[in-house]
């Protein structure tokens, strides 16, 4: 599987197939903001990585020396694993509309305080960009993929189109999980691609998803990252899940 170097290309826009569906598919995904502690992709993502937080969450992988170490995105190429739909299988919500109505501020207010790189309001505007879109909700069924716009739903079927190490000038790494359309299908993308801190085989709890209908530019770095957890957590809930990390 090759590496793809990327480099900083500023604000990158990629077009979505879906209608009016989200228009900033720019800048990247889940680790590049810190070179050993975080995570989106990316990425420049967005979560960083703690052993616990404030709310009592105490999660698996912070016990694993080796976990934490890929989910910042410090891995071997060895280490990396194919890996099939099934694993982001389920019904998803973006959480944009979160951070539209003030429930994610916590989680600004926690990263300018514990990270001190940005101010609350620098925080928000950032997150701002990279969670834009116009797509609320994804429902994944076996190889079937169903974007909800506006109420509206468009579906298509999906195959592994393999996947892409990539490298960031932060000096970490990320996995894109690479799908295509199978045939064509109306006002949706010809490539998706997930990224979740994850590179072998295991069920996602939450994702960046990119997509489009060129499959390498979608590789760039982005500022435009729309992220989904579970369509049955609730704002405050994600928030101190998005906190523990």
């Amino acid at each position: 599987m090759k590496k793809t170097a990327i480099k900083w290309l500023g604000v990158l826009t990629v077009s979505s197939l879906l209608i009016g569906c989200q228009s900033a598919e720019t800048k990247v995904e889940e680790n590049t903001e810190v070179k050993a502690q975080q995570a989106v992709n990316q990425p420049l993502s967005e979560s960083e990585h703690k052993h616990s937080d404030e709310h009592g969450h105490d999660h698996s992988h912070a016990h694993d020396e080796e976990a934490e170490k890929i989910y910042a995105g410090y891995f071997e190429d060895s280490q990396v694993q194919e890996r099939t739909l099934s694993d982001w299988e389920g019904d998803w919500q973006s959480i944009y509309p979160y951070l539209l109505d003030g429930t994610l501020d916590e989680v600004f207010e926690h990263k300018a305080e514990h990270k001190g790189d940005k101010t609350f309001e620098e925080y928000k505007a950032y997150y701002e960009v990279g969670y834009k879109t116009n797509t609320e909700r994804i429902v994944i069924d076996g190889n079937n993929v169903t974007f909800y716009e506006n109420g509206k739903a468009y579906t298509g079927e999906y195959q592994t189109d393999g996947y892409e190490i990539l490298n960031y000038e932060a000096g970490n790494r990320g996995v894109r999980y690479v799908f295509k359309l199978v045939e064509p299908a109306n006002n949706v993308p010809q490539y998706i691609q997930f990224s979740d801190h994850n590179i072998s085989p295991t069920k996602a709890d939450h994702y960046h998803l990119y997509w489009g209908d060129d499959r390498e530019s979608l590789l760039n770095e982005v500022t435009n990252w729309p992220t989904y957890f579970p369509s049955d957590m609730d704002g405050h809930t994600i928030a101190h899940e998005m906190i523990a990390h």
